[in-house]
């Protein structure tokens, strides 16, 4: 099997080059959206503990089969860890062997953005982004790529509540000739703005943007890690216009929306992009993105990256599954004295 292995997903992205990367991820997510039916569909497999958790994000569309293998652990960082890191498989379904692996802690930061940008595409007010950011982790840079993959962004402005990340952040996206601007407070970076993106990993119900802060025809989107018991949102916000996530079961479980009633309403991202239902319907109208990750993205980025480094040099052959000559006889792979 073909295996992608962080120094070749290093060599890669620096070829094509990350916003290039993110966007082509964006037309083949919308795709893949546009099958959504094809899919099954179930939430992730989650292991929670007092540390963090880890979990399984599997899906199939009935020819291959894909998994993610993810943690999240917000306390990681203090200790000398990153707070997320996964890894992927792709199997054909016809025989159940697997076909491609990759790691997906820069691939997951890839697919994120791209669905970020992608929803933006959809439900973010028309012409330039204003755009202010919530956390400068480290998303935080691939995110405001998702961004302009879809939209001109006429301005960032970011707040952490560690300095340093918002200097991280600022010197990364200057190597791309993105300017960005460092407030002092989460209502100072989204003043003014018509785009918002909350990214935060602390494991809490937290309240990290005021619904205050949210002035009309903004696109706000919610896309820090996940998990029962954590949002980022004053839950007031989401009563500001329509809310729209990716598969609707797992969200209300890990999503803003677990602070609302069960029967809070929202549409699904696939339904928009299918036509089905509306998106933005003008010009003034709040809309707000429950992004929490979904094993179809997964999928569709681990397909996109075997396709992408299918004749390169960026990937090389993984000796995984035992394959005696005769399918019986695995005891006669066994090289006995």
């Amino acid at each position: 099997m073909r295996f992608v292995n962080v120094e070749n997903m290093r060599r890669w992205l620096a070829a094509v080059g990350p916003e290039a990367a993110i966007a082509g991820l964006v037309d083949a997510l919308e795709k893949d959206f546009a099958r959504w039916e094809q899919f099954e569909l179930r939430p992730r497999v989650a292991s929670h503990t007092a540390d963090g958790v880890i979990e399984l994000m599997p899906t199939t569309d009935g020819v291959s089969y894909g998994f993610k293998f993810v943690n999240g652990h917000p306390s990681n960082p203090a200790r000398g860890f990153q707070t997320v890191t996964a890894f992927g498989v792709l199997a054909d379904v016809h025989n159940g062997y697997p076909r491609f692996e990759a790691e997906m802690t820069l691939l997951t930061a890839l697919r994120t953005a791209a669905t970020t940008g992608l929803a933006a595409k959809y439900l973010a007010p028309a012409g330039p982004l204003r755009l202010g950011m919530v956390g400068a982790g480290s998303q935080s840079e691939f995110q405001v790529l998702g961004m302009r993959a879809v939209r001109q962004v006429e301005s960032v402005t970011v707040f952490d509540v560690d300095p340093a990340a918002s200097s991280k952040m600022r010197a990364n996206l200057a190597k791309l000739g993105i300017e960005v601007r460092i407030a002092e407070s989460a209502a100072a970076a989204v003043a003014g703005c018509n785009a918002i993106i909350t990214c935060t990993a602390d494991k809490r119900n937290a309240t990290v943007l005021s619904v205050d802060d949210v002035a009309p025809g903004t696109h706000v989107t919610g896309v820090g890690g996940d998990c029962p018991g954590k949002t980022e949102l004053d839950e007031r916000i989401l009563d500001l216009g329509p809310v729209f996530v990716e598969y609707t079961e797992q969200t209300r479980i890990e999503g803003e929306i677990q602070a609302k009633p069960d029967d809070f309403p929202v549409t699904e991202l696939w339904e928009v992009i299918t036509g089905r239902r509306e998106g933005r319907t003008s010009a003034d109208q709040v809309t707000i993105f429950d992004s929490v990750g979904f094993a179809v993205e997964d999928f569709c980025a681990l397909r996109y990256l075997e396709q992408a480094v299918e004749g390169t040099g960026f990937f090389e052959e993984l000796d995984l599954i035992a394959d005696p000559e005769d399918p019986k006889d695995l005891f006669g792979m066994i090289d006995l004295k």
